[in-house]
């Protein structure tokens, strides 16, 4: 496959992802959404990049010419279009977002009638007929079979009633107070009004987008910014979203970033308790500390292990009957209340165990020590096959007779390949990290 990624598709807007390609996507999806269409309507979504007018305009062109009609909403986080997309009985959802990257790259999610992302096998299917040109230019109608658009301004309401209803009813968020760092982007509306509403002495940051700086310097990806505003306000938490909003990052009172596992854990242990924890287990995915595995083992709960990729981990969620899961990023799926990472309605319910215990965030959210864990992110000129790398093999066996887990993966939107080490003598793991950088720096340059 060359367009789809570990989530959806994702480039450099205007390049990869620009008007003439959005729109073919656009009439490809049409196509293959149209053979189990029910109410041929389409929703479709954005976060707040600039290039977000053209894609939007471009996906509209494409889907109306193959006789689709578009319901526009405008600015939304990702798991209020999968809610959306359901709720209002559309055959399909598109998300145009390039979640925790820059400005300048922008993406393409589909969903469909359900509310989930698509899997690779019906990814494949669309990119085949994006590459027939027979198929493209048949499936285009005319007369008055050309699908018409119209832009929806209040459908924000039914998100945000959705989302507050996860939160416990006998339950308020009076007398906390929460920062929330917003990344200029999705969720810059309705994340400060959800906690507002529901009692919260909200300080809000990153809520100006301008289309260039969504993601910048702010939200999930530089956490620092927010664990500064926490300590001047004396906030009892922080918040921070990522660019769409799917994904949850949060810190303590003493401006500590919490651990995206630790965080897991213990929402995992809290649902068990409650009886509400099905499947009898969560799911991570293989970047996920063995330290989470150990304390989950102790209190009765099996850890299943996924592909990296929130939809891979809803996938197996799935297959294992499970409710609970997540990544160690920040996405973390409560599938009774959402089909994919919600960063805010995965923060209500952190909030709302704060709430119930009386707890500081410090003290909730730190059950166990962690095993020390490197990760370094190399540039690479190609993506060569893993398995054909001359003398990987052997690197990988001396890792693990140092008693040493690792785990090696390109980046699915960028030409980076990601390496991981974990294991219990912090100076160990990183010489053997230098000797992995010095490996991959020979083999992919």
């Amino acid at each position: 496959m060359t367009l789809f990624g570990t989530d959806g598709v994702r480039g450099k807007a205007g390049k990869k992802v620009g008007a003439v390609s959005a729109m073919r996507l656009a009439m490809a999806a049409g196509i293959y959404f149209k053979k189990n269409a029910k109410t041929n309507k389409i929703l479709v979504g954005k976060d707040t990049r600039r290039s977000g007018y053209m894609i939007e305009n471009a996906i509209v062109s494409g889907l109306t010419a193959v006789g689709f009609d578009v319901i526009q909403i405008g600015p939304m986080p990702t798991p209020a279009i999968a809610f959306l997309t359901e709720n209002m009985r559309c055959d399909a959802g598109i998300m145009i977002s390039a979640s925790h990257n820059p400005y300048y790259d922008n993406g393409i999610k589909f969903f469909d009638g359900e509310g989930n992302k698509l899997n690779r096998e019906r990814e494949k299917e669309i990119e085949a007929i994006f590459m027939d040109d027979a198929a493209i230019d048949k499936a285009q109608v005319t007369d008055k079979a050309i699908g018409k658009s119209k832009r929806i301004d209040d459908v924000v309401g039914r998100y945000i009633v959705h989302i507050k209803n996860s939160f416990p009813r006998p339950l308020t968020l009076a007398g906390k107070r929460v920062v929330i760092d917003c990344a200029n982007g999705a969720g810059y509306i309705v994340g400060p009004t959800i906690l507002q509403e529901l009692g919260a002495d909200v300080v809000v940051i990153g809520d100006k987008p301008n289309g260039f700086n969504i993601n910048e310097g702010c939200g999930a990806m530089h956490p620092e910014h927010l664990a500064k505003a926490v300590i001047e306000s004396r906030a009892d938490v922080g918040i921070a979203l990522d660019g769409d909003a799917d994904r949850l990052v949060m810190v303590d009172e003493k401006g500590e970033v919490i651990d995206g596992d630790k965080l897991m854990a213990v929402l995992a242990v809290h649902l068990k308790n409650q009886g509400t924890l099905k499947g009898g287990g969560m799911v991570a995915t293989v970047m996920s500390n063995q330290g989470l595995g150990e304390y989950l083992n102790k209190q009765g709960i099996k850890l299943y292990r996924s592909a990296v990729g929130d939809k891979n981990v809803v996938q197996m969620m799935q297959e294992h009957g499970i409710n609970f899961g997540g990544e160690q990023s920040g996405h973390v799926i409560f599938s009774d209340y959402a089909k994919t990472g919600d960063g805010i309605s995965s923060a209500l319910q952190a909030l709302a165990y704060l709430v119930e215990t009386d707890k500081k965030a410090s003290e909730a959210f730190n059950p166990y020590e962690s095993y020390p864990q490197l990760l370094v992110n190399l540039l690479v000129d190609e993506k060569r096959d893993l398995d054909t790398i001359e003398g990987l093999d052997a690197l990988k066996e001396k890792i693990e007779s140092l008693g040493m887990r690792h785990l090696f993966r390109y980046s699915g939107t960028e030409n980076k390949i990601r390496l991981l080490l974990e294991g219990k003598d912090e100076e160990k793991l990183e010489a053997m990290m230098e000797e992995c950088k010095a490996f991959f720096k020979a083999a992919l340059a």
